[in-house]
């Protein structure tokens, strides 16, 4: 788990950009007649085939193994509740990059909360 402030910065900006952009790209695309199941699924993979060259290029300054996970991770659920949410009316675009920024954050969120957890599971049975 990284704990320096340049990649801390960096892993908040490129989650928090990444689920913007997802829900933009997925916000633009759903309309509200189509199926919630199906804008789900059409979000999750948006979220992927946005995300992957974001965190490829985005490695570069940040680490690809830090930073593939938590983007991956925040693209797909950026787009997935994002599409359903699309799918049931008008979304705004405000509304939309902000609901993908704060999926983003969630994303990222969990994935160092888990990080934390397995790791603290693993030093305790090495102790």
């Amino acid at each position: 788990m990284e704990r320096r402030p340049y990649f801390l910065l960096g892993d908040l900006v490129s989650n928090t950009a990444v689920g913007g952009l997802v829900a933009l790209v997925v916000a633009s695309v759903v309309g509200e007649t189509w199926p919630m199941a199906l804008a789900m699924v059409l979000g999750m993979l948006v979220g992927d085939f946005v995300a992957l060259p974001a965190a490829v290029g985005l490695s570069v300054l940040f680490g690809a193994m830090e930073l593939m996970l938590p983007v991956m991770l925040s693209g797909m659920l950026s787009g997935m509740v994002v599409g359903m949410r699309a799918a049931t009316g008008p979304m705004s675009t405000d509304a939309a990059l902000g609901l993908g920024a704060s999926l983003g954050l969630l994303g990222l969120l969990a994935t160092y909360g888990l990080n934390a957890y397995i790791q603290g599971k693993h030093h305790q049975r090495a102790s």
